[in-house]
Parts: C-alpha cells; structure tokens; sequence
C-alpha cells in the first residue's frame, strides 16, 4: 500500500451541503433561511442578545463580594428545645447529638428563644446574652466549650532545649621536620 492509495473509512468525510445553488438543488433561492426578517438577514444578531429582555451579563451584579474563610458555624438551638431534657440534666454535645438536636462535629450555639422551665447545667460553644440570663435565672449553670476546629488542632510543641552552637572547625597542624 502506497501513500497515494489511502482513504479514510466509509461515512467519515461527508461533504457538506451546498446551498444557495439553485431551485432544483431544494437549498436555493434563500438557502434554508425562509423569507425575511432578522433570521434571513446575513448579520443576525450580537452575542448573548435575548430579543430585548435584558441579557443576563446586565442583570447579574458587577461586584461579587467574598465568602469569609474563617466564619465559625453553629448548629443553633433555642432555649425552649433544652425543655426536652429532665430537671437538673447536665446537657453536654454529646447528648444534643444524640437526641438530635445537633449534628455530630457541629459546634452548638444555644440562643434565647422561647421560655426554659427546668434548672440545667448547659455546656456549649457559645450562648447568646439572653440565653445565658435565662438559664441562670431558673438556677442552672452556663459552661463554654471550646471550638471543635480547636480541639483537632495539635498545640503548638515549645522546645525547652536551646540549639547547640555549632562546632568550629579545629585548624590543622603542620607537622615540622625533625633535622
């Protein structure tokens, strides 16, 4: 087989179709395109033009704002919730996540919505003002946990030994010939 006798496979070069090459071809006279108006024109219309409703480049806003990295979320739960658990209950993460109040990893924040009527010792990752209020008003107690991110965190290990000085090269002696 020689260069020149070469052909690409059945079906895989079609010809294009040829229009605008008289009546008798079926794709003469307008060429598929129909009778007038702004399809049959040669420049059509712009990109992203949307017959006259505002394009959707004008309508989205110009400046896109940021998303702030560091912003801690809570698993949020209302002070009429704690209403679930018994009087004098230590209510730790562990038992909101149980009883499905949170999710597990979440940090919880207890807000001041709604009435507490039992005395409860709450632990969490933060109160709002008015939730710690009413819970030590019913005479229970509020215990500040610490972020869960934080709590994954390895501490920082401070080096108690200083580094060692480094040696100094000691400098070579020159042997003297014995006469």
């Amino acid at each position: 087989m020689k260069l020149h006798e070469l052909r690409s496979p059945a079906g895989a070069r079609k010809e294009s179709r040829r229009i605008g090459r008289g009546t008798g071809s079926g794709r003469g006279k307008t060429s598929g395109r129909g009778q007038k108006g702004q399809l049959a024109r040669s420049e059509g219309f712009r990109l992203g033009f949307e017959g006259g409703q505002m394009p959707l480049a004008q309508r989205l806003p110009k400046l896109g704002g940021f998303k702030n990295r560091f912003k801690r979320r809570f698993a949020v739960i209302n002070l009429t919730k704690l209403n679930h658990f018994s009087d004098g209950t230590e209510v730790t993460e562990e038992l909101l996540w149980e009883s499905g109040l949170a999710r597990q990893g979440e940090d919880v924040k207890i807000l001041g919505t709604g009435k507490l009527g039992r005395k409860l010792t709450v632990q969490a990752h933060a109160f709002s003002e008015t939730a710690r209020a009413a819970i030590e008003a019913k005479g229970g107690t509020v215990v500040l946990l610490e972020p869960v991110e934080a709590a994954k965190a390895p501490a920082p290990v401070a080096s108690a030994e200083e580094p060692a000085p480094a040696a100094e090269p000691e400098a070579e002696e020159t042997e003297t010939p014995e006469e």
